[in-house]
Parts: structure tokens; C-alpha cells; sequence
């Protein structure tokens, strides 16, 4: 939903971002600012800045920045409405609702009723677990390891051994068979009545990711089958765009994710304080999770059964994740068969030590591969490594696929030159190994000279928020239509607006960045420390320079763009070059 700017600011202005971050961050003042630990990233002494003057952070050691919106989005892993959502509860706005239409609305109540469902379910089942009737299934998770705490973070429960008890309670408060039946938690027919989907398990409650129970998973206490079971999808239920464990992970502090493949796995390592860790619900990763995970990192560690099944689900996975544009690695098991077996024998430093020396979703590709093949077969030696290498065609980077065929010539006993003139051979049979683009040298210039002018223009409006007396001179001489790099031109813009009502107002620019990389960049622009010039001198000509190198070329762009007929506007060119001859600044 669009949200009106003012409405924005409205909530942004009155939201102190002192006040928010202390929530998380331990500051202290200095000066004009307040310093503590970054929540980014691990370090030592304090290089994490927040400014009450110009209502944003900055952090000098990972470049992290923005306003109040980039911190809940970053540290929470909220979207932008629910950063908003958040604030404006916090500071007693209420944002307006979507309007629906009467089947929307009808739609969206459904929802919540299935969702109040369900989080009565999963009350009723953590209940029953510490009754007389769950001692078995308590007793299970306490011989699994489980902490009370733990039980308890993810809302483990019982189902009972009779198979209507939920419906009954479910009944007492009111709740119709029409709905029940659309929870997906409560089954119909004429012939048996209404009965429990669940019953005699252990039940593990779903969540999305803001915390809300949308469906579960059970295992039976008995001989039954299957032995795990999963809520069937409903309008509030989709297996494949959701992960187990996600509402825990996404707020995680680490600089990955863990995909495991069940349930007990993802429990077990979050209690060993790996709280990245998810599973797929049921089902072979999609490409829909891949995304979902790409929403919070960058990189997914997989550590799937080290069975042939496991093997098999790992290498499904890769591709999906690598479409998704995540760097993907392989934890190694043996000689246990998961997670949870493996951190009951050795412990969270050995794990850690397992994360540490995670392999490369590629090498673990061909160290698979290898195992159908006999290296002491001269023969199928040979196959191996032309399968090999034609694998390695993969990369079309050349500096990337010489660095693979180094590990795999290394790891397997070959030459690396033996292996590198087999890739190409096999490259060169397919028609050719895609090309590494190297730019010419006229491009190579241009792109320093594109560099340079941008860092001129980021330095001129850096000098534009930190000193009144430069932002004058430089507005006598340039304009915003001046400003041509980048996001530079949007800054300038904005900048200018603000300056001339009077009211300048750097979290308010930052707030008309949607992309989180962008915020981080005009935070950087507004939190550089400039280098203090010995003279007066000294900081006019390093002014003049700036200004004359962004000068020269809006005039170049504005002759390109000229009409060859505009005569009046050619004059106008002419002039405005002279003035740049003359250019002299003077802060006096």
C-alpha cells in the first residue's frame, strides 16, 4: 500500500532515533553524537555513530546507514510498512487501512479468524503437553535434549490420543464446523463425523515470518504412519513460500543461513546458538524459499542427512539457490547423519569448526560426482575428468573458473594446465566458452574519469550538510541540474528543495530511497568526515576544483543535448563556459 510522504515524516519526525536504537544498541554520548557497538557486524571499540542533529546512524567501520526506517529494516529484517507500522504504534499514529472490496474484506476477516484458530490450536496443544496425558510426549523432547526454555521459544505441544479433543475445545468457543473445516486442522465425513487431523503427537507450530501460527507439524508418539505429518494448505497455509524456524532466523545477527531438513534439526541448532537455522516444511526446497531467504542474506549454508537421500536433496537445492543469486556451501555430517546427532556427539564448537570449513556447492558437486567413478580405472579416470571439466564451463569468468580448476587439479592428482587445456578443448567443442569481457583501454579511461566526477559530485554535497559557509558559495556556482551522477542527482535535488524552504532535513531524503543499498550510500555522503584543510586557501581551491570538474561537464552534457539549430541556446552555452573561465572562489 502507498503510504502519503507527509504521513511518513509525520511518524519518522516523531519517533526520536536516539531513543529507538538505545532499545537495541548500548550508546554512549560524545559531542553532538552517541557512539556504541555496530549491531552489524562484530568489533571491538565503538565505530557506530548516531546523530540526534540529523536523526541517522552511521557506522564508520561497515558503512551501515540510513534513517530510523533503515534500522528497523536492517536489525529487524522488516519491510518498509512494517518498520512504519511499528513506528507509528510506537509514537500513537495510526496508519490508514487499504480499502476493499466487500469480497477483499470478506477475504482478509477469513484470515484472521483462521489465524485466531490456529493460534488457540497451538495454545491448546503446548498445554496439553505438560498434562498427564503428554508426560510421553514431554519425555521425548526432554531425551531429544530439548531445555524447557526451548520447548517453550518454539511452542512445542501434545495432541492428544483421542482424536476429536481439539474439535471439542475448538467447539467451546464457538467456532463453526465450516470454518473448522477450513482450517485444515479438523477433518469431516459422514461417515466418522468430525475428527483431528493430529492426534498422539508431538506438535511443532508453524509461523510466518511476523510470528503467527499458520500451520503445524506432528510426530507420532506411536507406530503409526506417516511418522511425520503437515498441515494440509489453506488460505493462510503455503509449504512451499515459507520455512520452519524463519520467524527466529530472520532476526538473527549472523552472516548467513542454515537450511537443515527437518524439524528437530533446525530446534537442536538454534538451541545450540545457531539461530540462522531453518527447514523447508515437508517437501524438496522451491524457488520461492530460495527467495525468501535471499530477502535476509546472501549466503545459505546447507547441511542436509549425509544419506544418499540427503546427497540427492542437496544437490536439487543448489541450482534453486543459486538462481536465486546465493553464494551457496555445503556442511559436511559424517560421520553423523544430521545436525542434531552431530551436536549431540561433539558439541556447538565442533559444529562451529563444520560451518567454518564449509565446501563450495560446486566442489561438493564433483566430490559426488567422483564417487561414481573408479579413479583407479585409468579409464574412467579419464571420464571423470572430462565430465569434469566440462562442468567446469559453468564459469564464464576466467579469473573464477582458473581458480576452480586449481582446487579440483590440486584436490584430485591432476596437472592444473592438463585440466585447464581440457576445459577449453571441451569449451571448444561446444561451440566456444563464453567470453570474458575485458574492457578496452578508452573504456577503462572513461570509467576513471565517470569515478572521478562522481566522487566530486558526493563530495561537493557532503560539503553542502556539514558547513553553511561552503553551501553557499557552492549553491552561487551550481545547481542540481548539475549533479548528473548516479544517485547523486536525486540527493542534489532533494537537497536543494530543502535548503531553500529553510529546513534542512537529511532522514528525510534517506526515507525517499526505497533501496536499502541506496539509503546506505547518501547516509555515507551525510556522515563522511571531511579531511580540515591547513588554510582558507587550501579548502578554496580544493572547492574550485570540485565545482569546475562537475561544471565542465553538465556543460558537455547540455552541448550534446543541444538542438544544432538552437542558436540562442549555443549563446547560452558560450556564456555560461566563460563564467567557468573566471571561476575564483572566495569564502571571505
Amino acid at each position: 500500500m502507498y503510504y502519503p510522504e507527509e504521513l511518513v515524516e509525520e511518524i519518522r519526525s516523531r519517533n526520536d532515533i536516539v531513543d529507538v536504537i538505545s532499545n537495541y544498541v548500548k550508546l554512549t554520548r560524545k559531542g553532538s553524537s552517541y557512539f556504541g557497538l555496530c549491531p552489524f557486524h562484530n568489533e571491538k571499540s565503538p565505530s557506530f555513530s548516531v546523530s540526534p542533529d540529523k536523526q541517522m546512524y552511521y557506522c564508520f567501520g561497515c558503512g551501515a546507514g540510513g534513517n530510523i526506517f533503515t534500522f528497523l529494516m536492517e536489525y529487524e529484517n522488516h519491510t518498509f510498512p512494517e518498520a512504519l507500522k511499528m513506528l507509528g504504534e510506537r509514537c500513537g499514529v495510526e496508519l490508514p487501512q487499504e480499502e476493499y472490496s466487500a469480497e477483499a474484506r470478506r477475504q482478509a476477516d477469513f484470515k484472521t479468524l483462521l489465524l485466531q484458530i490456529h493460534k488457540e490450536a497451538a495454545t491448546f496443544y503446548f498445554y496439553q503437553l505438560k498434562q498427564e496425558g503428554g508426560r510421553q510426549a514431554y519425555g521425548y523432547l526432554r531425551d531429544r535434549g530439548l531445555s524447557d526454555e526451548t520447548i517453550r521459544k518454539f511452542g512445542l505441544g501434545y495432541s492428544s490420543k483421542y482424536n476429536n479433543s481439539l474439535y471439542q475445545f475448538l467447539k467451546k468457543k464457538g467456532y463453526s464446523d465450516e470454518v473448522l473445516k477450513e482450517t485444515g486442522l479438523i477433518q469431516m465425513d459422514e461417515r466418522s463425523g468430525a475428527y483431528d487431523k493430529f492426534w498422539n503427537r508431538v506438535m511443532f507450530p508453524i509461523m510466518d515470518g511476523n510470528h503467527r501460527v499458520i500451520g503445524f507439524g506432528g510426530r507420532v508418539m506411536g507406530d503409526a504412519k506417516p511418522k511425520y505429518l503437515n498441515s494440509p494448505e489453506t488460505k493462510i497455509f503455503d509449504k512451499s513460500r515459507n520455512l520452519y524456524g524463519l520467524h527466529l532466523a530472520r532476526s538473527s545477527r549472523k552472516p548467513n543461513m542454515i537450511i537443515c531438513e527437518g524439524y528437530m534439526d533446525v530446534i537442536a541448532l538454534h538451541q545450540a546458538g545457531f539461530s540462522q537455522a531453518v527447514a523447508s516444511l515437508g517437501t524438496a526446497l522451491t524457488a520461492q524459499q530460495a527467495l525468501l531467504l535471499k530477502r535476509y542474506t546472501q549466503e545459505v549454508l546447507i547441511t542436509y542427512d549425509s544419506d544418499e537421500a540427503g546427497t540427492r536433496a542437496a544437490l536439487r537445492a543448489i541450482p534453486i539457490l543459486k538462481d536465486a543469486g546465493l553464494h551457496t556451501r555445503v556442511i559436511q555430517m559424517e560421520p553423523y547423519k544430521d545436525p542434531d546427532e552431530f551436536i549431540k556427539n561433539l558439541g556447538a564448537e565442533a559444529f562451529q569448526e563444520r560451518i567454518d570449513k564449509a565446501q563450495s556447492s560446486f566442489l561438493f558437486e564433483v566430490e559426488v560426482l567422483q564417487r561414481s567413478y573408479n579413479l583407479k580405472d585409468p579409464a574412467r579416470k579419464t571420464e571423470f575428468f572430462e565430465e569434469t571439466a566440462q562442468k567446469l564451463l559453468v564459469f564464464t569468468e576466467e579469473l573464477e573458473r582458473n581458480n576452480y580448476i586449481e582446487a579440483i587439479a590440486e584436490k584430485y592428482g591432476i596437472g592444473y594446465q592438463t585440466l585447464k587445456g581440457l576445459v577449453e578443448r571441451r569449451g571448444a567443442a561446444l561451440g566456444g566458452v563464453l567470453p570474458v569481457q575485458r574492457p578496452r583501454q578508452s573504456q577503462g579511461g572513461r570509467k576513471e574519469r565517470v569515478d572521478a566526477l562522481e566522487s566530486a559530485q558526493r563530495l561537493v554535497l557532503t560539503w553542502m550538510i556539514s558547513d553553511e559557509r561552503l553551501s553557499t558559495a557552492i549553491r552561487r556556482y551550481l545547481g542540481p541540474e548539475d549533479f548528473t551522477e548516479g544517485i547523486c542527482r536525486q540527493v542534489a535535488r532533494q537537497l536543494y528543495e530543502q535548503q531553500e524552504q529553510g529546513a534542512l532535513n537529511p532522514a528525510a531524503i534517506i526515507s525517499r530511497f526505497s533501496d536499502m543499498e541506496e539509503q546506505r550510500q547518501v547516509a555515507a555522503m551525510f556522515n563522511t568526515t571531511l579531511k580540515k584543510a591547513e588554510t582558507q586557501e587550501e579548502t578554496e581551491k580544493a572547492l574550485q576544483e570540485a565545482i569546475r570538474r562537475i561544471k565542465q561537464n553538465s556543460l558537455a552534457m547540455a552541448t550534446e543535448q543541444l538542438e544544432p539549430m538552437d542558436m540562442a541556446g549555443l549563446q547560452h552555452l558560450v556564456d555560461r563556459r566563460r563564467e567557468l573561465e573566471r571561476l575564483h572562489i572566495s569564502l571571505d
